[in-house]
């Protein structure tokens, strides 16, 4: 997780699609696979030179350009006209048995400043968002019609339809119209947000809405709430009051994150890390402090050998998972310090016995703490979430086997023992990419880590970078679910909250980029950041 540190023409149409060089680390292949692409369509290079996007000609005769968006579209159908722009008698409607879309037709009205009309049939100059079937289309796809003087949104859920509102919303933005065509989008990575440690850093709610709508609008959909750590216990509690700190949200705090990232259709990942990175829960539990073979206290690592470690991270667990509905969590699993020793079993022979009595007179301290990993994703797996762990917690060997359908948090090689992304994508593993050295924005820059840029990530990172700066082969694509870029409280003072949101906007929308269309991007970082600052 982190370090312990204080133009081809079709029909009379064009269909288009981004091309620019992009360095051969990034892409392991000259021509990335389309992996999930609409059935039926391919995508060409524009034969313009300058691949700026360019707003649509206000001319009948010549072929409109792709939409100036971030991120880019996967297709673009050209087509001769001037486009859709809102007016004075534009509005909003909801298609026949398309009712969910209330709060996105609301949303991209008052965001346009048209008006709002709900469930009635489209006229000249209106938006229509429809929830429409497709042939093996995915739950976040959408197709995008500007066709003489109105607009049609059209997707089979209300996640899709939402993202054509986003691509609508900055093309009006960029360029005051969505150009005369067809847009068919969806992402390449169905995983992708943000990590944000609020645990070393207090992030006021307003603060954390504030980037759940700067997410939306870049078409991510996870953010990861790590609330837990040696610093500090962010979220109210129930079951352990005594464990929370002073500056905290309130359960009502959080439901009204949960409800806005909702209607974003964002997702929340809960984290509560264990073994390790215990230290605010212990504080008032010194009893259960691990202890090496000396007596000496061992940071932030609570003694698994302790049938009361278990009750109070389970109490936990059950608490929160009644707090947070979605259907993810992670439970950490990385950094305990008991197996970064040279002999864990001479060091912890409390660890070594605990092992030996539950697993056999083979099991060692990584058995032990293997089965505590799997015992915590049994507690939140009851609802049939995807769990998640960091890669650092999954040993190979041993008599106890991590869990097989746990997926694997990959964020660093540098740690001891450290495996490297192809030992779990071997192993049939899913993998999300959260690769420090371009992903992980780490307040005060300990341990040699430097604040990442936008034009590094949007230069030289693709979700099949997971390690270092080297590609893993294309063949383990499909078990790349995705990427999100993580915030540190390392240090916690070194940045305020808005410092931090200024340093990771670009880094986000770079990111964005690389998970949602896997091309090359069209454009040089230079025309990118300058249209991602147009949009905003």
């Amino acid at each position: 997780m982190r370090w312990n540190s204080p133009g081809t023409l079709v029909g009379g149409a064009a269909v288009v699609a981004a091309a620019v060089t992009l360095t051969a680390l990034a892409w392991p292949d000259a021509t990335p696979p389309d992996h999930s692409g609409p059935a039926g369509t391919t995508e060409a290079s524009s034969a313009r030179s300058d691949t700026r996007p360019a707003a649509p000609t206000t001319s009948s005769g010549a072929l409109s350009k792709p939409p100036s968006t971030v991120p880019s579209v996967r297709q673009f159908e050209a087509a001769r006209g001037s486009g859709w722009r809102p007016g004075g008698n534009s509005g909003v409607v909801i298609a026949k048995n398309s009712e969910k879309l209330a709060d996105e037709g609301k949303l991209i009205a008052k965001e346009l400043k048209i008006d709002y009309r709900g469930a009635v049939a489209a006229k000249a100059g209106d938006v229509e968002l429809a929830l429409e079937s497709g042939k093996q289309a995915g739950p976040e796809s959408y197709t995008l019609t500007a066709r003489d003087g109105r607009v049609k949104i059209a997707g089979p859920d209300e996640a899709g339809v939402f993202y054509g509102t986003r691509t609508l919303k900055q093309s009006v933005r960029a360029d005051g119209a969505i150009p005369e065509g067809v847009i068919r989008d969806q992402p390449d990575r169905p995983q992708r947000g943000l990590n944000l440690d609020i645990a070393r850093k207090y992030y006021t709610p307003g603060w954390i809405e504030s980037r759940l709508r700067e997410m939306a609008d870049l078409k991510l959909n996870q953010l990861g709430l790590h609330f837990s750590d040696d610093q500090g216990f962010r979220i109210a509690s129930d079951t352990h009051p005594e464990i929370v700190s002073q500056q905290h949200l309130t359960k009502a705090e959080v439901q009204k994150i949960i409800a806005l990232a909702g209607q974003l259709h964002i997702q929340i990942v809960p984290e509560i890390d264990s073994p390790g990175h215990l230290g605010a829960v212990m504080a008032p539990h010194p009893e259960l402090q691990l202890r090496d073979v000396n007596g000496n206290a061992t940071r932030g690592a609570i003694d698994i050998s302790q049938p009361a470690a278990a009750k109070i991270v389970d109490d936990l667990l059950r608490e929160y998972d009644t707090l947070f509905p979605g259907p993810y969590w992670h439970i950490g699993a990385d950094e305990y310090q008991a197996l970064v020793v040279s002999n864990p079993e001479a060091s912890f022979p409390q660890l070594a016995a605990a092992a030996r009595k539950k697993y056999g007179a083979n099991a060692k301290v990584q058995d032990l703490t293997t089965g505590w990993m799997n015992d915590r994703a049994a507690v939140v797996g009851a609802k049939k979430r995807d769990v998640s762990a960091w890669n650092d917690g999954f040993f190979p060997g041993g008599v106890v086997k991590a869990d097989q359908n746990l997926q694997v948090d990959y964020w660093t090689g540098k740690e001891i023992g450290a495996r490297p992304p192809l030992d779990y994508l071997r192993e049939g593993r899913s993998v999300i990419n959260l690769n420090d050295e371009f992903l992980y924005y780490v307040l005060g820059q300990p341990n040699d880590f430097v604040y990442p840029t936008g034009q590094r990530i949007y230069d030289q990172w693709t979700p099949f970078v997971l390690r270092g700066t080297k590609p893993v082969p294309q063949k383990y694509s499909k078990q790349i679910l995705g990427a999100r870029f993580a915030v540190w409280g390392d240090i916690a003072s070194a940045q305020t909250q808005d410092q931090v949101a200024a340093g990771i906007r670009l880094p986000l929308a770079a990111l964005s980029q690389k998970v949602w269309n896997p091309v090359k991007p069209d454009l040089s970082w230079a025309q990118f950041k300058a249209l991602a600052n147009k949009v905003a």
